[in-house]
């Protein structure tokens, strides 16, 4: 897969690493300077700091920790999901406008591993240049990259399963990642409602995502928090991944 050409007038620069302006080492023994030691049982979230953003596949760091990434369309609030987690309100940066960030941004969980926050997709206002950098970066991480050790899709439960939604878990079965699904904004829907989507979305899997699991998830009620943790920590446990 060729490295995709940069289109810097329609896409936000990465943010400036803060420190000595040296490359960070991913590797676990570059984790331990500084890092908190990890639970046994669960990632630790509320250790979570912004490390790096990384624009074209060529710029991606050495793998070492486990990685688990958050991959979905542009307002389903995945960003919003992160923050969730980590228990902060601005660490995964939530923008006014869909589809604009197109970076992978990597955040530390200390010695256990991090989060990385894949750029959104779908959005119909982000012209063909940055669709085609999405997938061109966003395919190369999923294919390639060997510490990658499971993928967070993140579904509006109001939409779920759309068109993108389905190339990417065909993605990420051909590459053999494991998946966990977020039904996001499930506040939104009646407890019946949300019940009843949970239900189909985990039948369709079952189908187009053999072991892909999936959850009820509200950033706005800090409802499915636990069970996510727990999911993703043993995505981290037992990492399993494509080619690298």
């Amino acid at each position: 897969m060729s490295p995709v050409k940069r289109v810097t007038a329609r896409i936000r620069k990465p943010r400036k690493d803060v420190g000595t302006g040296k490359a960070r080492n991913f590797t676990v023994a570059g984790n331990r300077e500084g890092a908190k030691t990890a639970g046994a049982s669960a990632l630790p979230f509320a250790a979570a700091a912004y490390t790096l953003s990384v624009h074209d596949p060529r710029e991606l760091p050495r793998a070492g920790a486990p990685e688990i990434a958050f991959a979905g369309r542009s307002n389903a609030g995945k960003s919003s999901a992160i923050n969730t987690l980590a228990g902060r309100r601005r660490l995964a940066f939530v923008s006014k406008t869909p589809g604009r960030t197109q970076l992978i941004n990597f955040f530390s969980l200390g010695e256990a591993g991090y989060l990385v926050d894949l750029p959104g997709y779908g959005y119909a206002g982000v012209p063909g240049e940055v669709r085609d950098h999405w997938k061109i970066l966003v395919g190369s991480y999923i294919a390639e990259r060997a510490s990658l050790a499971g993928v967070v899709v993140v579904m509006d439960a109001r939409h779920p399963l759309t068109e993108l939604d389905l190339t990417l878990l065909e993605w990420l079965r051909e590459s053999n990642r494991r998946a966990h699904v977020l039904l996001t904004k499930s506040d939104k829907l009646s407890k019946q409602a949300a019940q009843a989507t949970l239900a189909r979305v985990r039948a369709q899997l079952a189908e187009l995502s053999p072991g892909a699991t999936a959850q009820l998830f509200s950033s706005l009620k800090r409802e499915g928090v636990e069970e996510a943790t727990q999911a993703l920590s043993r995505f981290a446990r037992k990492p399993r991944g494509g080619a690298g």
